[in-house]
Formats: C-alpha cells, structure tokens, sequence
C-alpha cells in the first residue's frame, strides 16, 4: 500500500464555480484519489475555497453583505455543488480558517529570520473617488502584454502574465470604474524570491515526469527577461490574515493583510489540520518528513494560470522557512477548456457554471465528457454537439446499451441468476487475455495521471466487451447450445461487475448503479488478474435488471441548452 497526498487549486470564493474550472483541477484530482483509493491505498484529498483578497470583498460588496458572512455562505454553496459533482474529499476547508491564520504568521516569521522578506516602499494605485488603495483586483485595465482590456492587477487571465496593478494601461477601479487616480508611497513586505532562484532552479529540475506544460512555465518566470523577481506578500486591506512575525506584531504593518497569494497555498497545509481536528487523527505524518511523510506521494492538479506560484512562490515559502516540510512530488497542470469559441469566465457569467449543470444532467455526464476530452496538451473546447455525441456513444451506446442487453437477455431466456451450465471457450479466453493487456495499460495511464488516454483506453475495454457480445452472439447461439449461451452470459455478466470497479473513479454514480444491479455490497476490490474478476460472480448469484444507466441526449434537448447559455450566465 502507498500513501497519496492530492489537492486541487482551491476555487475562488467569489461565486459558483463553472466548468472551466472544475476540470482545470477539481474534477482530475478527484479520479486521481478515487483511483488510488480503488486501488487500496491511503489517500488525503484535500481542497478549500480561497477566501481572502480582493475578490471576496467586491462580491460581499455587491451582494451587499459582510465579506464573513458572504464567505460562510458561498463556502456552502461551493460544498453542496462539489458534493453534487461527487468530489470526494477527505475534507473542504476554508483559507480564512484559525489553522490558516496561525501557520501563515509562522511562515512569515521563519521566512523573516531567514531573511528572506524585505519591507519596500513601492508606490501603489490610489483612487480618489474611492478614497482607498487598488490593489490587485480592484484595479482593471489593459494588459501591457498582450492587449487584453479586462486585465486584472495582478494577473492578466488571457495571457497568464503576472502583474502589478502600475503595470496596466488605462488603469480604472474594480470598485467604481473611476479613472480619477493616482500613484502613492506605502510600505509593504516582499518576499525575496530571486535570492531563491537557483535552489528552485534545482528543485524543478529534480522532478520527472511533470507536463511540459508546468515546467515550460516554471522555466519562463525563472530565467526570462531579469528572472524571478520578488513578490510583494501583503496588501492594504481589510479581510485577510493580519501581519504577524509568528505570534508577534510586526511594526509598521499595522491595518495590512498578507496577500492572498501568499496565504492560499498554506492552506493546503491548515486544511490537513483542519481535518485533522475533525477527525481526531494526526495530520503532520503527512506534511512533516520529520513525522513520516517522506514515504507520501503528492499529488497536486491545478490550471495553467496557476503554476507561476505553485512552481515558484509556495515553494520559496516552504523551502525558504527551512523546515521539513513535504514538497510536492508531481504538479499536474492543464490548459483552460474554452466554451464556444471564447473562454469560460467566472467575472463575465461566460460559460456553464456548475449548479447549472447539474440542474439539467446528473453529474456522471459531465464527469465523463469532461475527463474524456480534458486540456491536457492543448486548450480544449466545449460545445453542445461535441457533449451530445460524447454522452451518446460512450455512455448510452457503448456501456449503458452493454448493460441493459446482457441483464434483459439473461432474465428472458435463463433468470435473474448467473446461469450455471457451460464453460469458457477460445473466445472467452481470448478476451480475458485481451483484457489482462488492457488493464495494465489503464493502470499505467492512471499511474501516470494521463488523463484523456486513461478515459479512451477505459473505454476500449468497454468496447471489448461489446465487440465479444456481437461476436459470439450469444441470442443466436441460445437456439441450437442453450449451455454455450448460458458461459457467454456468464462471462459477460462478470463483465459488468468488472466494469463497475475500472469507470468507478470517473462515473461513480454509474459504477455503483451497476454494482447495485449485480447485487453487490461493500467496497470493490481491484482486479489484478482478469480471469479470476470474471469469475466473481458464481452460478446462482442473483442480479437485477438496472433501469436506463444513460438516456440519450435528444437533438431537441441540445439546441435548447445551446440557447439558453448562449448569453452570458443562464438564469
């Protein structure tokens, strides 16, 4: 048995999250920790909404609510919707959490006697109108970059690039749309990411088997133009964690809060204390090397967007407070899934957002669709009629059809028993020998967190089974060798509770109807070897016939979503 560390990039908590985002890291992470999970090892799948900063105090401020109250709230909100989704995490924390709270001030404190953070003046966007400091995001303007006029001040969403908010072009507030601003003095903390460089430099290039993707960007930040620079790590703001050295005060930061950059990630960390205390259990044997974490394996899964401070920052914060902290072993990242012809925006309402989604289809659908055709190598896009014939050939046609002809066959023509008469002939064995191959690839896939090629080999050995059923046709055979009949189904009603087991990490609402249809109780064990899993099932063993596994996206249902989201956020 192996232990697995896995967390997922934490979700905003300003608003319902859309689709975009649940497949950039959520969504993955969770059919890593099922899979290990099915596979019989110990995992610790964590998650939590992103609480501080600029972005929940202008949706609190909108929706005319304190930023705690609203916080509370949409943490709800984004826990129910992530249940509805079938995430299933060890736990869903909260960033403005007191095990937050107290581990970031100790960051900082370590991070300052190893001096490593260095107070600046620097001059800051100050609106008049407003009559405060912009950082971040209350500022809006012109990406320097590559022109994008909806840039945010610290980082320009459509080309990735980290910002400063004096960076933007035709600079206005997020708060007003007040261009009456102006550049002051204020004293803040840096950390001194570039004294790091060479060590992180090191770091990454330690690490095999990581997407290109993620170590292309890491490389950029470190060594184009003057290199990785330092990073401010706190902010003129009212909701955050205050500005502590470990317990103490800091002088001359009074009224700030650490950046929210600097304090989410560390919420991987509290949020395994978090757990921890719920469950009365020890948390530090899987984030201190000193108390047995060096024998886990961790896991992270995360956008394109942020792999700059997953690669960089949150790893200057770890490796520079000298402490035994886990590091991360593998950081799976993805490109963005567009949504006709554009990107899916959580600010603009562009897009399907989650409860939608589930509103009009159960969540193995989109579950499916998504890790099927996930932005692994490439931006992705999702349309209508690229989801309808995902959802129709792969899961009605190809896995729901099998289903439903081997149990409405077997009850018409023996029982709701697996029947007894008849052996396994070349055929039989052809296809457990095919069986045996493919899963070790699925296995492999899965291993390798290739997600898009485990879901495809997943459903070629859907298509297996499928290809022996027509091949032996067994509804023919049973007229002149009922016996010979009787083996096929058999085998093939075996199958079924095998492929329960393979698709339960991506369609578990699926995995357990079909478990529940072959009458089956407690946790699946793992097949290893093909031809004893297909034996599971022993003559006599009663099933039931399961109703429809997947209905059919009709045409009429498709143009209607088209319409209704095709304009911004659908009521």
């Amino acid at each position: 048995m192996t232990r697995h560390l896995i967390t997922s990039a934490l979700p905003y908590i300003n608003g319902i999250k859309h689709l975009g985002n649940l497949i950039g890291s959520q969504l993955p992470a969770d059919l890593f920790a099922r899979y290990q999970r099915g596979r019989g090892n110990e995992v610790l799948f964590l998650c939590a909404t992103d609480e501080h900063g600029t972005p929940a105090e202008l949706a609190a401020a909108k929706a005319g609510k304190p930023v705690a109250e609203y916080c509370a709230e949409l943490h709800e909100v984004q826990a129910r919707i992530a249940e509805g989704f079938r995430l299933s995490f060890d736990h869903f924390g909260r960033s403005s959490s007191p095990q937050n709270h107290t581990l970031t001030q100790h960051f900082a404190g370590r991070l300052a006697d190893a001096g490593l953070i260095e107070e600046v003046e620097e001059k800051q966007v100050y609106s008049i109108a407003d009559k405060r400091y912009l950082p971040d995001r209350y500022i809006e303007g012109t990406c320097p970059n590559c022109g994008y006029d909806k840039a945010r001040g610290d980082q320009c969403e459509n080309c990735t690039k980290q910002l400063d908010p004096t960076d933007l072009i035709d600079p206005r507030s997020a708060i007003s749309g007040s261009t009456d601003l102006e550049v002051r003095e204020t004293k803040h903390l840096f950390l001194r990411q570039s004294k790091l460089r060479d060590t992180l430099d090191q770091w990454i290039d330690s690490k095999t088997g990581w997407p290109v993707l993620t170590t292309s960007i890491a490389k950029k930040w470190l060594h184009d133009g003057d290199g990785l620079q330092d990073r401010g790590i706190t902010r003129d703001l009212d909701w955050g964690i205050a500005v502590k050295r470990g317990e103490a005060d800091w002088p001359g930061m009074e009224g700030k809060v650490f950046y929210v950059w600097f304090d989410a990630p560390i919420e991987y960390i509290a949020c395994a204390g978090e757990w921890a205390e719920a469950h009365n259990t020890d948390w530090e044997r899987w984030w201190r090397t000193d108390k047995g974490a060096d024998d886990v394996t961790y896991t992270q899964f995360m956008g394109k967007d942020n792999v700059p401070f997953h690669t960089l920052s949150f790893p200057a914060t770890v490796l520079g407070s000298d402490e035994p902290w886990k590091m991360v072993d593998h950081l799976k990242s993805f490109n963005y899934l567009n949504y006709d012809g554009g990107q899916f925006s959580t600010s603009q309402g562009r897009g399907i957002f989650m409860d939608q989604a589930l509103e009009i289809l159960p969540a193995d659908y989109w579950r499916w669709w998504l890790l099927a055709n996930c932005p692994e190598t490439s931006d992705s896009e999702f349309t209508w009629e690229q989801f309808q014939q995902g959802v129709n050939k792969d899961l009605a046609d190809v896995l729901g059809n099998f289903v439903s002809r081997v149990t409405k066959f077997c009850r018409s023509k023996f029982s709701e028993e697996v029947p007894a008469a008849g052996s396994y002939g070349p055929a039989e064995q052809a296809l457990i020998a095919d069986l045996q191959a493919r899963l070790k690839r699925y296995e492999d896939l899965m291993d390798a967190r290739e997600v898009r090629k485990s879901a495809a080999e997943l459903r070629a050995i859907w298509v297996a089974g499928n290809e022996y059923l027509q091949s032996v046709a067994p509804w023919t055979v049973f007229k002149t060798d009922p016996d010979a009949a009787a083996a096929q189904i058999r085998l093939a009603l075996n199958l079924i509770a095998f492929y329960a087991t393979l698709s339960a990490p991506f369609i578990p609402d699926a995995a357990a109807s079909m478990r529940a249809a072959m009458h089956l109780d407690g946790p699946a064990a793992w097949p290893s070897d093909v031809a004893e899993a297909l034996s599971d099932l022993k003559p006599g063993h009663v099933f039931s016939v399961p109703e429809v596994l997947f209905a059919k996206i009709t045409d009429e249902a498709r143009e209607g979503w088209e319409t209704r989201f095709s304009g911004g956020r659908a009521g």
